[in-house]
């Protein structure tokens, strides 16, 4: 069975789509508390603008767009990321089809993708920006090797697409053009695909992708590197060749983490043959080896420049990506008979989805078994109804994102603002034609919420002329959590200036 789903692409994506439509099943079985990337799409997809902060704005593009037509809701949040979890398995099994000319092979390290747990796990749990990475860096995978073979107007044309859609999914993506370019560089022919007329109409297109958020991202360049500096920042620790050696030492930890499984998995299924093929090559293989290469010395010339003591291995998806592909073109080119290996790996693939399915639902229903919560955990259902037990509000404004994310889908009618965003000073509260709700998170070790407003949220709130009412505090217990351990907000009360 699992030879026959393996095929060819059309199959091993029907597999793949109802392993999706399990994991969208599962989220929405879950309690509807959502993960901090989910809260902060639901936050952010009140707004349709050029940049959102630290983070390029494709996915919120999307997820904007979709909430406009769907309402907000969690399969509103769930299904789009699925969908493109989705397309990045596909157009990945598509970039193999080009690269290793066997439809079955290319379907088998299509599914393969799930022995990467940057792409089968830690996308599925929560992240948003990097799930667009992964669809942009398969799409691009996909564009460039098709064009690599055949250079038709449609290939570049989609080369292009990927390119500006990468450009703003993660900033990061930007090393892999300029990597694609660097690995074919060496051969004559692919050489002259870059120097075709037809890259300008890629060029052209990628731009049109880009200019909104380029033309932002000229006057708020601090703004939107903030972040990113602050996670590779090195602290108090001077600059020099220990600097420089912690970052290249958390490099390297970061590639082995990445890459330890596929690698573990391939060489138990394909045993002698695995290490036989790591000396043999082909014009395909060398190609991936320079642009593996080529990413990977940029990463570390951007740590030495930065300083950074800190590399994550998600960072490294689109360089690292195509190892799957990779590890088959080199077993394809030492002329090896895959067939006994293949039949071991399939049910290791199959294994691995089921494996991730229930790790997913684990870490929420057994959390209170080792009292480690998942958002999911945390009962925001429960707490919004306590709150608004007298009345609804007409405007929320909250603390953060992740606390006027899970206020928007409580309450999708209602507008949420924070204290910084859309604007400073909180305008909407002058405009509420009713009660506004104020809510902010308690100490995260605390069992009862702190009624107090942190200072922060109260000075701006200051600013903008709001005097809370009824502050209060909840204190509510955890969804599948262990006795008194609870989960804790403050909210208050107020009026809006119309009605006082």
């Amino acid at each position: 069975m699992l030879e026959r789903a393996t095929r060819t692409i059309k199959t091993a994506g029907l597999l793949l789509a109802a392993y999706f439509v399990l994991n969208v099943v599962l989220r929405i079985a879950l309690p509807h508390s959502l993960e901090l990337d989910e809260a902060e799409q639901s936050f952010f997809s009140q707004y349709l603008l050029a940049g959102y902060g630290p983070q390029p704005p494709f996915y919120n593009w999307m997820q904007y767009a979709v909430v406009s037509v769907t309402g907000m809701s969690i399969g509103a949040l769930i299904v789009p990321k699925n969908i493109l979890l989705f397309l990045c398995y596909l157009f990945y099994g598509l970039a193999g089809r080009e690269a290793l000319k066997d439809q079955a092979l290319a379907a088998v390290g299509m599914l393969a993708l799930i022995t990467l747990p940057q792409v089968s796990y830690m996308a599925q749990q929560d992240l948003t920006h990097t799930t667009a990475l992964l669809f942009a860096s398969a799409l691009f995978l996909y564009g460039f090797f098709r064009t690599l073979d055949r250079p038709d107007i449609g290939s570049y044309l989609l080369l292009g697409l990927a390119t500006g859609i990468g450009l703003i999914s993660k900033y990061n993506f930007a090393l892999m053009p300029a990597a694609a370019l660097t690995a074919i560089l060496p051969d004559a022919e692919w050489r002259r695909r870059a120097l075709d007329w037809r890259m300008l109409a890629a060029i052209a297109v990628a731009l049109v992708i880009v200019l909104p958020h380029a033309i932002w991202l000229r006057g708020n360049l601090a703004f939107a590197s903030s972040d990113t500096l602050v996670k590779m920042a090195a602290g108090n620790e001077p600059a020099g060749i220990a600097r420089a050696g912690k970052g290249f030492i958390a490099f390297v930890v970061a590639i082995i983490a990445f890459a330890a499984l596929p690698v573990a998995i391939f060489a138990a299924a394909f045993r002698r043959d695995f290490v036989r093929a790591l000396s043999a090559g082909n014009r395909w293989t060398g190609m991936m080896e320079r642009m593996m290469l080529a990413s990977l010395a940029g990463i570390v010339l951007i740590v030495l420049f930065t300083g950074s003591t800190t590399v994550r291995e998600r960072w490294l998806d689109p360089f690292l990506l195509v190892l799957p592909i990779y590890f088959l073109a080199k077993m394809q080119a030492a002329g090896i008979d895959l067939s006994a290996g293949l039949r071991r790996l399939r049910p290791v693939l199959l294994v691995l989805m089921a494996c991730v399915l229930i790790a997913l639902g684990l870490r929420v229903v057994g959390a209170g078994l080792i009292g480690v919560y998942a958002r999911p955990n945390v009962p925001m259902a429960a707490l919004s109804r306590e709150m608004t037990r007298q009345a609804e509000p007409a405007l929320v404004i909250a603390s953060d994102t992740y606390i006027g994310g899970n206020m928007r889908l409580q309450f999708p009618d209602v507008p949420v603002v924070i204290p910084d965003f859309p604007a400073p000073g909180i305008s909407a509260y002058a405009e509420a034609k009713g009660p506004v709700l104020i809510v902010w998170r308690g100490k995260k070790t605390a069992t009862a919420a702190d009624a107090v407003m942190p200072e922060r949220f109260s000075s701006a709130l200051a600013t903008a002329d709001i005097a809370p009412q009824e502050i209060g505090s909840l204190s509510l217990p955890y969804y599948f959590g262990r006795q008194g351990d609870n989960f804790a907000l403050g909210y208050a009360w107020v009026q809006p200036r119309a009605n006082r």
